[in-house]
């Protein structure tokens, strides 16, 4: 397998990145059927994801993302790849990195995000047909020189002892906050509204608590969030509203309701479907020393606040739209990759 140079590794992606943005209707046809094998992937959300994806692969990002990299011309290593499957094409990075640092791909995807992960690397075999001896999915992995896997916690425990004598990524469970200041616009507020229901809330991207300061009023928030109200017809968005909902009027515990979204005040970091944690914070350096000792539990922090915080922080809304560079856990999978050779 012969390696190819950056110049050429950019055309292939960004074209790819053209055809995403630009589904074919085979491409439409998969995105139409995916809630037929997973109820959650709607066809709005995928193809959100996919157009997602296809807006990262441009040129301009691209040439930015593979210039801090010496791609190595030894011999290919073989990767193992456990992929999650919460929101559409979640795993597709990581393939990405490893067909650009010229390595091997064995893909274990997720039984629910399987087909479209295929059909996009077919999309790129059809552009470069060499990929097609780069990759290959499998159930179970065999034969490999390095591992990355996400999954949860408990889950880590068994990579660990697997894969523990291999390179290895091996992510937990994060969850993404918002840190309010009691001065956002409507505009904002609706723009974290996104943070807060793309892909139903299901990533580890996706805002499940707030941090306000004492006295906040939520009553804006709430206005700032209406148009996102139709998320309550999605069948299994309200059996888990009202499963959450009937827990804290049984338990008679406080909480805030909008028909579709509940607030309750939880030092938890991660809440569960359809409800967002929040809890209050009397001043924000001492919130900053807070959030870098819990550094570990966050995956990125939704705010217009300069938080000087280990964790990343990206602006209303973008939580769901990653660039390249924005490594999951933030562990730089490119670098790993290239170490291998």
């Amino acid at each position: 397998m012969s390696k190819f140079d950056k110049t050429h590794l950019i055309n292939v992606f960004s074209e790819l990145g053209l055809q995403l943005s630009h589904p074919n209707e085979q491409l439409l046809a998969i995105i139409q059927a995916e809630k037929q094998y997973n109820a959650w992937f709607t066809a709005e959300n995928v193809l959100k994801a996919v157009k997602s994806i296809g807006e990262m692969l441009n040129r301009h990002d691209l040439v930015k993302w593979l210039e801090h990299y010496q791609i190595n011309s030894g011999e290919p290593k073989k990767v193992g790849l456990i992929l999650a499957g919460n929101i559409p094409l979640v795993g597709f990075h990581d393939v990405l990195c490893v067909l650009v640092t010229g390595n091997y791909a064995l893909i274990k995807a997720s039984s629910q995000d399987a087909r479209l992960l295929k059909y996009v690397l077919e999309l790129v075999c059809a552009i470069e047909p060499t990929f097609s001896d780069r990759y290959n999915f499998t159930e179970r992995l065999v034969d490999f020189d390095a591992v990355i896997a996400t999954g949860s916690n408990n889950t880590s425990r068994y990579f660990e002892y697997y894969f523990g004598k291999v390179p290895n990524i091996i992510r937990k469970n994060r969850s993404s906050i918002a840190v309010l200041t009691g001065d956002e616009t409507t505009e904002q507020l609706h723009r974290l509204g996104h943070d807060i229901f793309d892909y139903f809330g299901l990533g580890c991207r996706n805002v499940s608590k707030l941090l306000v300061p004492q006295g906040y009023n939520f009553n804006l928030f709430f206005e700032s969030i209406e148009a996102f109200n139709d998320i309550i017809n999605h069948h299994k968005y309200n059996n888990n509203y009202f499963y959450n909902k009937s827990i804290y009027l049984v338990n008679s515990d406080k909480h805030l309701d909008n028909d579709f979204l509940l607030l309750k005040e939880d030092t938890r970091m991660a809440s569960p479907l359809a409800v967002m944690y929040f809890e209050y914070y009397d001043d924000l350096p001492a919130l900053e020393s807070r959030l870098n000792e819990e550094a570990l539990q966050i995956q990125c922090i939704v705010s217009s606040v300069a938080l000087n915080i280990k964790s990343q922080v990206v602006d209303f809304g973008q939580s769901q739209e990653p660039e390249l560079w924005d490594y999951a856990d933030g562990v730089d999978t490119m670098a790993f990759l290239c170490a291998l050779n």
